[in-house]
C-alpha cells in the first residue's frame, strides 16, 4: 500500500483501537519474557551505570538578560553605565601604545555586554566587541580598499560570578585594569588574549 493511501486507508471501515492491534501482534509468551531480558540485561551489565561514564548534572536552566534590563535600582544602573563608559575611555587611553599597532591602527570599542541570569543574578558572561578596518587607494583607478575585522573578546569572568560582585570591581576609575571576583585577571587579560 502506497503512502497516498494511507489517508483513504480506514474510509470505508473503523480503526481498529490500538490496544487490540497489540495483543494480535504480541504473543503472550514474549510478553512474559520481558522480566526476564530485563534481569539478563542488568546481570550483565548492559543497563549498569558502570558501562558508561555518569554523565554531570546540568547546571540548572534559566532565563538570561542583559545586565541593563536586569538592574533596577539606581544606583546600580549608574554604576554600570558609569563602569561601561570608563571601559571603553581606558581603552583609548592605551589603544595606541598596544592593541592599536600594526595592519589596524583604528581599533574602536563598539559595545561591552553581559548577560544576567534573571532570578538569581549571576552573569553568564562578559563581551567586549570591537572594530577595525585598514584603508589604502588603489593608484590604478583611485578607489578606496577597504579591509575590515572585528573582534569578540570575552571576558575571564569566574563562574557563578553575582552582578553585585561585578558591579563593585568596575566601580572604580580603572574597570579595565581591576582584578574580575574570584579570580586574578581582569578584563584587560581577557584582551591581551583576544586582539
Amino acid at each position: 500500500m502506497g503512502v497516498g493511501n494511507i489517508s483513504t486507508m480506514w474510509a470505508d471501515e473503523t480503526p481498529p483501537c490500538p490496544q487490540e492491534t497489540l495483543a494480535k501482534e504480541i504473543p503472550m509468551r514474549l510478553i512474559a519474557s520481558v522480566p526476564l531480558a530485563l534481569s539478563f540485561f542488568m546481570a550483565s551489565g548492559i543497563a549498569s551505570s558502570r558501562s558508561a561514564p555518569p554523565t554531570p548534572a546540568a547546571p540548572p536552566g534559566g532565563e538570561y538578560v542583559e545586565v541593563g534590563a536586569y538592574l533596577t535600582r539606581d544606583a546600580d544602573i549608574e554604576t554600570w553605565y558609569t563602569a561601561v563608559s570608563r571601559l571603553k575611555q581606558n581603552f583609548d587611553d592605551i589603544c595606541g601604545d598596544t592593541f592599536c599597532e600594526g595592519d589596524y591602527s583604528n581599533i574602536q570599542s563598539l559595545s561591552f555586554r553581559c548577560s544576567v541570569e534573571k532570578l538569581t543574578g549571576v552573569v553568564g558572561r562578559c563581551v567586549w566587541i570591537f572594530a577595525a578596518s585598514n584603508e589604502e587607494v588603489s593608484p590604478s583607478d583611485g578607489r578606496i580598499l577597504v579591509d575590515t575585522h572585528h573582534w569578540r573578546c570575552r571576558s575571564p569572568l569566574a563562574r557563578f560570578t553575582r552582578i553585585d560582585d561585578l558591579l563593585t570591581a568596575l566601580s572604580g576609575p580603572q574597570p579595565m585594569r581591576a582584578m574580575l571576583p574570584g579570580t586574578s585577571k581582569s578584563i584587560y587579560d581577557g584582551l591581551a588574549d583576544c586582539l
